[in-house]
This record gives structure tokens, sequence and C-alpha cells, in this order.
């Protein structure tokens, strides 16, 4: 009896599994279906489209672990191929300047560096690096200190409060730091400080330093709320002081955690558009004299050359400004790379493990 019942179970099993199978490889093919016709810009691509969400939902009602399963998997397969497709389609537009140029569009110097069918990023590139400096001066040790006060100071209470209010800060929209910086920071400056135009690349590396604030607070929190609390005690029990403890213990501990909290923040700030968009003037390219004068009514980042020439660029003026996408692209991409293998290394280090 329980042979038959187990070979019954086996056989509608093996049943249920093909009908999922079947429905799955008709929806596969449709998707596929619907993907041509999108790249040939079809009217009819709605219609494959709605054909799979019926065979998805055919699917949850009479198969739903398999559907599941596929649907997972099939948004982990979009999501790679949408990424993947964006880097090529960014690199492909950017090729035609990369050949007429060379090493030209990143190192040039000499006049004339940007319109005339001559483009070089040199310019925006200086002061990306600026206001991302300033940003990183103002934001690390700010965002550190307060991660510090979060995780070892504050009374518990306090960061139940404080730190949610952190974290509802990243969701402020940029432009809306911009517009008070425009407002108050730039009008400061001008007014009070006497710089010579209303935004400068200082003021936008001070907003956007205020911008990364709460990113590096809540990650550099996280790695120092992972150090071992037996290291914490093993210190205090040898007589050291709390600050003592954190300065030779904690921070030491969490350094990479910290260091991936700060490199997340930096790359926010350099990948930042609409603040800097809204805080600085456009046609100031060119470098600022002398170069440290970070006041200069010269100086321009990649992202805001993007923004504010996107709309009517075309033809190699337009390969140029993906081009500027494609330097920050690999410049953030680096950057977070190396944040998650720092977090990486803090995991082994914590754990014991080499």
């Amino acid at each position: 009896m329980l042979d038959v019942l187990s070979t019954r179970a086996t056989n509608y099993r093996s049943q249920h599994d093909d009908g999922a199978l079947v429905l799955w490889g008709v929806g596969s093919l449709v998707l596929f279906a619907a993907f041509l016709m999108f790249l040939n810009r079809s009217r009819w691509t709605a219609v494959p489209v709605l054909l799979f969400v019926t065979l998805a939902a055919i699917g949850w009602y009479a198969h739903q672990p398999e559907t599941a399963r596929g649907l997972t998997f099939l948004a982990t397969i979009l999501t790679v191929a949408i990424l993947g497709l964006i880097i090529t389609f960014i690199f492909i537009e950017a090729w035609p300047v990369m050949q007429k140029m060379g090493l030209d569009l990143v190192l040039k110097t000499d006049a004339p560096l940007w319109g005339g069918g001559t483009y070089s990023l040199t310019p925006m590139i200086f002061g990306t690096v600026v206001t991302t400096t300033i940003a990183t001066i103002i934001a690390a040790p700010l965002g550190i200190a307060g991660a510090l006060f979060l995780s070892e100071i504050a009374p518990g209470s306090v960061r139940e409060v404080v730190k949610p209010s952190i974290e509802i800060m990243a969701g402020i929209p940029s432009i809306t730091y911009g517009f008070i910086g425009f407002v108050i920071i730039n009008g400061y400056f001008y007014q009070e400080l006497s710089t010579p135009t209303i935004g400068n690349l200082f003021t936008v590396g001070l907003v956007i330093g205020i911008m990364a604030l709460p990113t590096i607070v809540t990650v550099a929190e996280d790695a120092l709320s992972a150090v071992p609390e037996s290291m914490k005690s093993g210190s205090l029990a040898v007589g050291s002081t709390d600050w003592q403890t954190m300065k030779s213990v904690t921070i030491p501990a969490a350094f990479s955690g910290v260091s991936a909290a700060v490199i997340l923040g930096v790359g926010r700030a350099m990948g930042e558009t609409m603040a800097a968009t809204v805080m600085i003037t456009h046609n100031k390219s060119g470098f600022p004299s002398p170069l440290y004068d970070v006041f200069s009514s010269k100086g321009e980042t990649l992202t805001t050359v993007i923004a504010f020439e996107a709309g009517n660029a075309q033809g190699i003026h337009l390969s140029a400004l993906f081009a500027g996408g494609v330097i920050l692209f690999l410049t953030v991409f680096v950057m977070s790379v190396g944040a998650q293998y720092i977090e990486k290394r803090m995991e082994q280090k914590l754990g014991g493990k080499r």
C-alpha cells in the first residue's frame, strides 16, 4: 500500500513539474518576443507582456512553488540584463567622441576645451574632484563622530529616535538640498562674504557633503555596533577609559566598515546631480585661476554639464556627454566594489578568518 501511494505521489509531482516547465518555457519565449518587439519599437509590445502576465498568474494558481522560484530567478536575470544593457548603451554612445579625441578627452588642458567640435572633460573632472574632496572633508569626520556617538555614547532611548531620523534624511530629495543651498548658502556667501558669483565649487561641495552624512552615519554605526562586546569589555577591564576603548579598540576593529561607509558616502557625493545643478550656474567651463580658488567664477562638474546640456545636445556633443557618464560610472563602480571588499574584510577580521 505504501509503495502504491509513493508511486502515485511521484507521478503527481512529475506531472506537476512538467506542467510548470511547459508554462515557463512558453513564458520565456513570450517575454523574449516582447523584448525583441520593444527593440524594434513595435506598437504591439504590450501584447506578449500581457500574455506573460497571464501565464504567470496561471502558474501561480496551479504551480505556486515552481512559479515563485521562476519569478525570483527571472527578476535576477532581468536586473543583470538591464544593467548590462545600460552599460553597453552608454559605452556605445560615448565611443564616437573617444575615437575622435582619444586621450585628449580626459587630458587636454589648453583652449578650446568645449565646443566647436572639440571636447575635453578635464575641467569638469577637476570640478568633480574638488567638490567631492570638499564633501569628504566635511562628511567623513562629522559622520564618523555621529556614528561613534550613536553606537558608544548615546542612551538607548536617544539612539532609537536619532538613528531613524538620520535614515529619513537620506530619503530627502536631492533637489530639496540644492534649493536650500541655493537660497541660503549661496546667498550668504555672495552677500556676506562677497564671492565673485552666486554658486561655486565650495558651496556645492558643502551641500553634497551634508547630503552624504546620513549614509556615512548609518553604515559606520552598523560597523561600530558589530564590534564584539567582549573586545570592549576586555579593554575596560584592564583600566582603559571609554574614550581610550573607542580610540584604540572599537575604531580599529571597525575600521574596514567605517572606511566602506565613507566610500559609499563619497560615491553619492560624486554622482550627485540635482543639488549641484540647482546651485551652480552654467557656461563656467574652464579651470579656476588659480586652481586652488574654490570660490572662483569658473568651475563645473560632470553631472552639472550633463544635466544642463543633454536636452539640446546632438552628434559628437551628445557623445561627449555620454563619455562624462562613462567616467562617472567607472569611478563610482570602482568605489562601490572597493567598499564591498572592505566590508568583506571587516567580516573576516571580526570573525577570526583570514
